[in-house]
């Protein structure tokens, strides 16, 4: 029996020690490099996996660790059957590898993108709820911005 739970315990230390659990999940995503306030660069990509503390995604290159970073994820799933969503995400990159990235996440919020008319007269989508689209409102990007880097 103690033979048994050593085992158990090498096989914890030697595999995966994240604590969260990680969803194979492959959606399109829009990344913004961010320091001080400021955009640096932006980019399309794909998720690789994600979890409720962090998420791997494909940048198509390689960014740099320790810079802040805002996510949006198109969400395959439909507010009320009627509204596209997105995973917003605010993190920091805490590895680099080729062209996969990973973040650990700061900040997330589920956002509706409305409709294709109102997304070409806004021109940004609208949280679901609370912090960020006051956040938004104040700042005057729409809610698109998270603050991630001030």
């Amino acid at each position: 029996m103690a033979l048994e739970r050593q085992s158990n315990t090498a096989d914890q230390i030697a595999g995966d020690r994240r604590s969260d659990r990680r969803y194979n999940i492959q959606l399109d995503l829009r990344w913004k490099l961010i320091r001080r306030k400021r955009v640096l660069e932006t980019g399309t990509g794909r998720t690789v996996d994600l979890s409720s503390g962090g998420i791997m995604f494909d940048a198509g290159r390689s960014l740099p660790a320790g810079l802040n970073v805002e996510l949006s994820v198109s969400w395959p799933v439909m507010l009320h059957n009627t509204a596209p969503m997105q995973l917003v995400i605010a993190g920091r990159i805490v590895r680099s590898e080729r062209h996969l990235v990973a973040v650990l996440m700061n900040l997330h919020e589920f956002r509706t993108m409305g409709t294709a008319t109102e997304h070409a007269m806004v021109g940004a989508p609208r949280a679901v709820g609370g912090w960020a689209a006051a956040r938004g409102a104040r700042r005057g990007d729409g809610g698109w911005g998270l603050g991630v880097g001030e």
